[in-house]
């Protein structure tokens, strides 16, 4: 932990300088790692600049993919369900009436219909690694993917954290997860503004809670940065300490994380959610995914988020009103935004889930789980898009053309960040290079 210098209150530091108010810069919610090692640890990495950048939406508890994108109309009332297929404006793609946004930009997008390879369990594990959580696992644990991105590639600029995971506290927090850094280590695991993190940074008594407050924490800001120049605090600092204090200084950070700063009919479009955890899942909170395009605008190498709960082994039919439709507009949102900003050849987005869901409804109007397959949604990243890609039998239980698994998703994904998943490793805990994914995977042909 670093405290760095304000006002006296007669305490000392080991080295001498008097203890004030401070501005403390900690594991940013990262298991005891000070800020200034996760800076060294990135420049020993050998980062590289660049402007890709990928954002993860996770639907916590396994979204219903029959009821969403591969609805069975042919199917038995106790699998078809109460919900009807829309046309999008790519002929020959139907997908669920509540999401009539996606339908109309469809051809901005990509359905995967038939994931394969889940493990079944209740996390979000597999979709942040692409590897089941339980079996062949290395000392440490695999590193999720915005780990691994922090390994390699580092941000796009030192005034920001490479990876920054905005799940916030969940009752089940194996759905809150935003990624660990496995055996790469506390120094690639995500900055956390919504969770642990917020804790740690905490200027003049104004912390990310009250960042709403744009005067009164740039007021703070400015008058920490005089207090600490007349001071001479940072002259006897190393690099990275320095680099520390800037990553809690800059403007270019708090000003990401400030909607307030975004014009008005942008935060109208993405919409306004619900700030209340669904049950022991995550909130519906429609700014996070405004945040999460103005944090890769910054710099930010991977954004990850959690949207709602999506567990519904009862009224499947009725939450599904209510959360498909605003899902629709924060990720069409996100979409639309990308492309008016071109960037959408740099960032890649997609949403998933950790499995599916039964092909048969319940007693309870609602589906169990169903590792056997899922789906996914991708945009951005250069992919190509229009397109579905895979298919389940009549009853959605089962992938009967083109089963795509976990891992060949996040080896698409690497390769829109310029990584090459065939000779690129990183080391794990006992020095072996690991692969970012087993050889047997390689990116989907069709996104390529």
């Amino acid at each position: 932990m670093l405290s760095i210098l304000g006002q006296d209150t007669g305490e000392s530091f080991c080295d001498g300088f008097s203890r004030r108010n401070f501005l403390r810069i900690g594991g940013l919610g990262v298991a005891g790692c000070a800020l200034p090692d996760i800076l060294r640890a990135e420049a020993a990495s050998g980062r590289r600049p660049g402007d890709k950048a990928v954002i993860m939406i996770f639907l916590p508890g396994g979204p219903p993919h029959q009821d969403m994108f591969d609805l069975k109309m042919d199917a038995p009332a106790e699998i078809r369900g109460e919900f009807s297929p829309i046309s999008t404006n790519v002929p020959g793609i139907q997908i669920c009436e509540h999401f009539p946004r996606l339908a109309k930009r469809m051809d901005k997008f990509s359905i995967i219909r038939s994931i394969v390879g889940a493990s079944g369990d209740h996390d979000a594990y597999q979709c942040m690694t692409g590897r089941p959580p339980k079996r062949n696992l290395p000392p440490g644990g695999w590193p999720s993917m915005g780990s691994v991105l922090s390994s390699l590639q580092g941000s796009n600029g030192e005034a920001v954290p490479p990876f920054v995971g905005l799940a916030p506290k969940m009752g089940e927090m194996r759905w809150a997860d935003p990624g660990k850094p496995g055996f790469l280590g506390p120094a690639h695991a995500p900055f956390q503004p919504n969770g642990g993190g917020k804790s740690d940074m905490v200027l003049n008594g104004i912390s990310l809670d009250r960042l709403s407050d744009r005067k009164q924490l740039l007021t703070s800001f400015d008058q920490f940065r005089r207090e600490t120049d007349a001071s001479g605090a940072m002259d006897g600092l190393d690099t990275f300490t320095q680099q520390a204090f800037g990553v809690l200084t800059s403007s270019k950070l708090v000003e990401a994380m400030d909607l307030e700063k975004e014009d008005a009919r942008v935060r109208e479009s993405y919409g306004k959610g619900i700030a209340k955890n669904v049950a022991d899942g995550g909130p519906r909170l429609m700014e996070q995914f405004l945040m999460a395009r103005r944090l890769v605008e910054a710099g930010v190498r991977c954004v990850t988020l959690a949207f709602s709960r999506w567990d519904w082994h009862g009224n499947n039919f009725k939450r599904g009103r209510e959360d498909m439709p605003m899902l629709d507009q924060g990720v069409t949102a996100l979409v639309d935004d990308l492309h008016q900003r071109g960037l959408d050849n740099d960032v890649s987005v997609i949403v998933w889930g950790e499995f599916g869901r039964t092909p048969t409804i319940n007693a309870q109007a609602g589906r169990d789980h169903w590792p056997r397959v899922s789906c996914a949604l991708l945009a951005g990243g250069g992919m190509p898009s229009g397109q579905v890609i895979g298919a389940t039998d009549r009853l959605g239980g089962e992938a009967s053309d083109r089963p795509v698994h976990f891992q060949e998703v996040h080896a698409t994904l690497y390769r829109n960040m310029g990584i090459d998943v065939k000779s690129t490793t990183v080391d794990d805990l006992t020095g072996r290079p690991r692969y970012l994914v087993d050889q047997e995977y390689d990116p989907i042909p069709e996104l390529i």
